[in-house]
């Protein structure tokens, strides 16, 4: 029988009502002909509560612990989804992430996942299961204990079951009803586009859209996955509901541009007057690298009599670390340079789009606009299919609304 990977996440799953309408859907697709491989997330709230417990009890705490803790809110969840698709006539049971097994490495709490072994659910598939409820989030290290994949991991533990198994499709659950060209609580008449390819979604993922977790649309990418993201509320689950991730050549007509994304907290952070030397750029980022820093948009000035300038961006949170690790290079004589400016006020906005690579005079497009609403640009990037800007923080909002009238984003489809 073809395989389907349902996946719910946290709001889909925050209550018991909502596990019984989740139940209902998978039943939907059990009596449409597949074999189901349901990933649960935790109850909303519920993860956060419990790192809260973690870090009140252990400041500095083992990360194995840690994830023993936090891995338990899917459990729960799958083993009430077991139960509710059991009582409405499904042949269903749950698996936690040791029994699949789901196998990681041992980086706890940002585990990546090295195998799933398909053998353990096609014997009780062949015996007549026919949902198979897996708690997200979670695998099993070499060394027997639990991990967890990092924040957001059921998208990623969905996608490597959709490839792992040949799955059809991988469709991804949530509180809305598809993939729109930004935010709707900005832009009031945002559009939901019904196709958007790999390359877009995942530059969006990383561009600040919160819908699905970056390292699921690489893997989704990685294994030609087709991935549909869809509202648990609405009652359609047709393939004429939410938005499919897929393949460029799958869209008859890409738009030139389909997204604007936007990240509210960045800094901006420049030294000044850095000794410009072969290896100096391997001098900066190797210590922020080291620190956990996760940096984004790079721009170096032109240099002059031996010395430039070198600007960066990162999380705004993440700034005091940042300072740390570059005054300490300083200090042991690693790098030199005239002083550290941080400018915690800044967004970054991005426009997005497969079309780009035919059409020219995109960037001049939205430089234009953004000087017509007098919104100042910091720093600048490119890649093949997007650009991004840094901008104030307070003209973020006027950048994003500004950009999706221009290229027109309310008739994108």
């Amino acid at each position: 029988m073809p395989r389907l990977v349902m996946k719910f996440g946290g709001t889909s799953v925050a209550d018991l009502d909502r596990i019984k309408n989740a139940a209902h859907k998978v039943k939907q697709e059990v009596d449409n002909g597949f074999e189901v491989i349901v990933i649960v997330s935790a109850m909303s709230g519920k993860t956060n509560e419990m790192v809260g417990w973690v870090q009140e009890t252990a400041p500095l705490y083992d990360a194995r612990e840690y994830d023993a803790v936090v891995s338990s809110g899917e459990n729960v969840t799958a083993g009430l989804m077991a139960l509710t698709l059991q009582q409405i006539g499904v042949p269903a049971r749950s698996w936690q992430g040791w029994q699949v097994p789901l196998k990681t490495t041992s980086a706890h709490g940002a585990a990546r996942i090295e195998e799933i072994p398909t053998e353990n659910l096609d014997a009780k598939f062949a015996e007549g299961m026919k949902v198979a409820v897996v708690a997200g989030f979670q695998g099993i290290a070499d060394d027997g204990r639990i991990t967890t994949l990092g924040r957001g991991g059921s998208d990623t533990t969905a996608v490597a079951f959709a490839a792992a198994f040949d799955a059809v499709r991988c469709d991804i659950y949530t509180d809305v009803d598809g993939i729109y060209t930004t935010d709707p609580r900005i832009v009031s008449n945002a559009s939901k586009l019904k196709k958007i390819s790999y390359e877009e979604m995942l530059e969006l993922a990383s561009l600040g859209a919160k819908v699905l977790q970056t390292r699921s649309v690489e893997l989704a990418m990685r294994f030609k996955v087709p991935l549909r993201v869809l509202s648990s509320f609405d009652d359609d689950i047709s393939m004429n509901a939410g938005t499919l991730v897929c393949d460029e050549e799958e869209i008859m007509e890409n738009n030139v541009v389909n997204g604007v994304a936007f990240v509210r907290d960045e800094a901006k952070m420049t030294l000044v007057s850095v000794a410009d030397r072969p290896g100096i750029a391997a001098a900066i980022f190797g210590p922020l690298a080291d620190a956990g820093i996760n940096v984004d948009m790079i721009v170096q000035n032109i240099s002059e009599e031996g010395r430039t300038d070198m600007t960066f961006s990162c999380p705004v949170d993440q700034v005091l670390r940042a300072e740390k690790a570059l005054n300490g290079a300083k200090d042991s004589g690693e790098i030199n340079y005239h002083g550290l400016v941080s400018d915690k006020d800044v967004a970054k906005v991005s426009v997005v789009g497969i079309g780009m690579r035919s059409h020219v005079g995109v960037a001049k497009q939205m430089f234009d606009v953004l000087s017509r609403e007098g919104v100042n640009i910091k720093v600048i990037t490119t890649s093949e299919i997007k650009i991004s800007v840094l901008v104030d923080r307070k003209y973020m909002e006027l950048a994003v609304r500004a950009l999706h009238d221009e290229f027109e984003l309310e008739h994108a489809t």
